[in-house]
């Protein structure tokens, strides 16, 4: 499901791909996943320290991709936006956190009048947003580490899924004029790998198996769609990766794009089910709750 940057007739066939770039995004994600897992389990503090470090590096490529910009006032302005959502979402005010990115934006649209405004002041609820709704989640004991576990779990399952099948099977173009080598059997075996790994989680947790496996397909849905909507990004600003940090994935964003799409809806709709509790509710599965 890897974007090659080339551009490919509508209708053509995605060929098969090496086993070895396969392993090497598996490993990457492997180590990712286990680094994320140790610090989600270690505690709110630990974690919100990966969880800043990864939203810095995406806040950079986001300026680096939009503006061409290594570090200019608006990449200032963002980060520091950041940092305060993630401190204020670390104890427990992920609301003023919120708060904080919304005025960080609005500085960011004035200050790139006349340049990319829109896409610029985009970045900060981008790299911002998903960092506050993590923390949120995590913090919501005794099962923010489930929840967190959970929706790691199923969005790596979707991404790693979705190339290995995409890649190996190859077959139909899912959208050549945004991303050229993603594939329906790619979009397939990614949620449906998804689907899958969601009902195990809930059969090894005590969940409900049949509302957390189509909470999970639901999952895997958003994260392609997050995917794309990166891709279709990138094309635009003609760039093929964020940037070249992450072996076998180009960047952070590279990687983050389901993640991103994937923890903001699950937030919103905890949040709208039980804002008291946002884990439980996510693990009592979303949006299908009831079964």
């Amino acid at each position: 499901m890897e974007d090659d940057g080339t551009v490919a007739e509508p209708g053509t066939i995605v060929p098969p791909a090496k086993l070895s770039d396969l392993w090497l995004r598996a490993l990457s994600a492997i180590v990712l996943a286990a680094l994320a897992f140790a610090l989600a389990w270690a505690g709110v503090l630990p974690f919100a320290a990966l969880v800043l470090a990864v939203a810095l590096i995406m806040s950079w490529e986001w300026s680096k991709v939009v503006r061409g910009a290594g570090l200019d006032v608006s990449l200032v302005v963002h980060g520091l936006s950041v940092i305060a959502a993630v401190a204020l979402a670390s104890f427990g005010f992920a609301a003023l956190g919120v708060a904080v990115l919304l005025i960080g934006t609005i500085i960011v649209l004035a200050l790139e009048f006349g340049g990319h405004p829109l896409f610029s002041a985009a970045g900060v609820m981008y790299t911002g947003l998903p960092a506050v709704a993590l923390l949120w989640l995590r913090g919501s004991e005794p099962h923010g580490f489930n929840a967190i576990l959970f929706i790691v779990l199923v969005v790596a399952a979707t991404d790693t899924a979705a190339y290995a099948f995409g890649r190996l099977l190859g077959g139909p173009r899912l959208a050549t004029a945004i991303s050229p080598n993603k594939t329906w059997s790619g979009l397939i075996g990614g949620v449906s790998f998804a689907a899958v790994i969601a009902g195990v989680f809930a059969y090894f947790t005590g969940g409900p198996v049949l509302a957390l496996a189509l909470t999970g397909l639901l999952m895997g849905l958003i994260a392609q769609a997050g995917d794309l909507a990166e891709s279709a990004m990138k094309r635009a600003f003609h760039v093929k990766d964020a940037s070249q940090l992450l072996p076998g994935h180009g960047g952070f964003m590279d990687r983050m794009d389901g993640l991103v799409s994937v923890t903001v809806a699950a937030a919103l709709a905890a949040l709208f089910l039980n804002p008291q509790a946002p884990a439980a509710a996510l693990l009592s599965g979303l949006p299908v709750a009831g079964l």
